[in-house]
């Protein structure tokens, strides 16, 4: 069994982790707080984003790609609406994976805890509000 995607929602939601991650990470939000516990000097003189952006945009996609694969198994799965369990797979995917990843890379590398704190919470908002984005969305023929 191949899971339906609406690729449409997909590509919305990998523009909402651009919006999410532009946000998080602002200045005035986290930015200044992050930079300064991952020793990132934002106002290095020649940087370029344009590479990081690049990779962001096409982890993105990939993210919101198989979770909305994810979501449609699990759906078909356990039945119910759609949008639940669209949060119910993000939350127990970014749980599962991202969550216990970062904390694990992060302990060995010796980073703040509270960067760590900061990044997952980033990806939970992040990965919430593109299941938000799919389960609204579901594919043509699925609900």
């Amino acid at each position: 069994m191949v899971p339906e995607i609406n690729y449409w929602a997909v590509l919305i939601a990998t523009a909402s982790s651009m919006v999410v991650g532009s946000i998080w990470y602002a200045r005035g939000v986290f930015g200044t707080r992050w930079a300064k516990l991952a020793n990132v000097d934002m106002d290095r003189p020649g940087a370029s984003a344009v590479l990081p952006i690049v990779v962001t945009v096409i982890v993105s996609f990939i993210t919101a790609w198989v979770l909305a694969g994810a979501m449609n198994i699990a759906w078909h799965f356990y039945g119910g609406g759609y949008l639940l369990a669209a949060l119910g797979t993000a939350v127990i995917l970014w749980a599962g994976f991202t969550a216990a990843r970062f904390i694990t890379h992060d302990a060995f590398e010796g980073r703040p805890t509270s960067l760590t704190v900061m990044n997952i919470a980033h990806e939970l908002v992040t990965i919430v509000v593109m299941a938000i984005i799919i389960g609204v969305w579901p594919p043509a023929g699925t609900v």
